[in-house]
């Protein structure tokens, strides 16, 4: 497994370069996917007004591509201001499928001081699989990309 640092400095790097923003995000969320095993579907959500868009993801494709502020664990952390960290999505009441083998799900949200301007959102089809090792990782890469979105 790569370290996470490697992982932040390959982001940087396309954050850095004269790429377009959507192919920064494409890339951090290819680079999320290929290096984690247990990320099995990584997107990037971006707030517009009250609703998460969907910009660029890995994994199977999903009809939740606008998610209200609120609804699901994508706009409840919004909602809340707050990264969130679901160990079984089976156990939650308003949890928004992308898929029947998801379990797990972890949402960190990219932010400009106080401002959230989007969020990566992590499915994983095993259950308890995110650690605080994944939430430290994926903060950093939002960090990173609220530089550029």
């Amino acid at each position: 497994m790569i370290a996470a640092d490697e992982i932040v400095r390959w982001v940087e790097q396309l954050a850095d370069s004269d790429a377009p923003d959507d192919e920064v995000l494409r890339g951090a969320v290819r680079i999320l996917q290929q290096e984690r095993e247990h990320y099995d579907w990584v997107g990037i959500y971006l707030l517009e007004g009250d609703t998460l868009v969907l910009h660029n993801y890995v994994g199977k494709s999903t009809d939740h591509t606008r998610i209200p502020v609120g609804v699901g664990v994508c706009g409840a952390a919004v909602a809340d201001g707050e990264n969130k960290i679901v160990g079984d999505v089976t156990k939650i009441d308003n949890y928004l499928a992308c898929s029947l083998e998801t379990r797990a799900e972890i949402v960190v949200l990219i932010r400009r001081g106080h401002e959230v301007l989007g969020q990566i959102d992590i499915d994983s089809d095993q259950e308890n699989v995110f650690t605080a090792e994944d939430e430290a990782l994926l903060s950093r890469v939002a960090h990173v990309l609220a530089l550029r979105v």
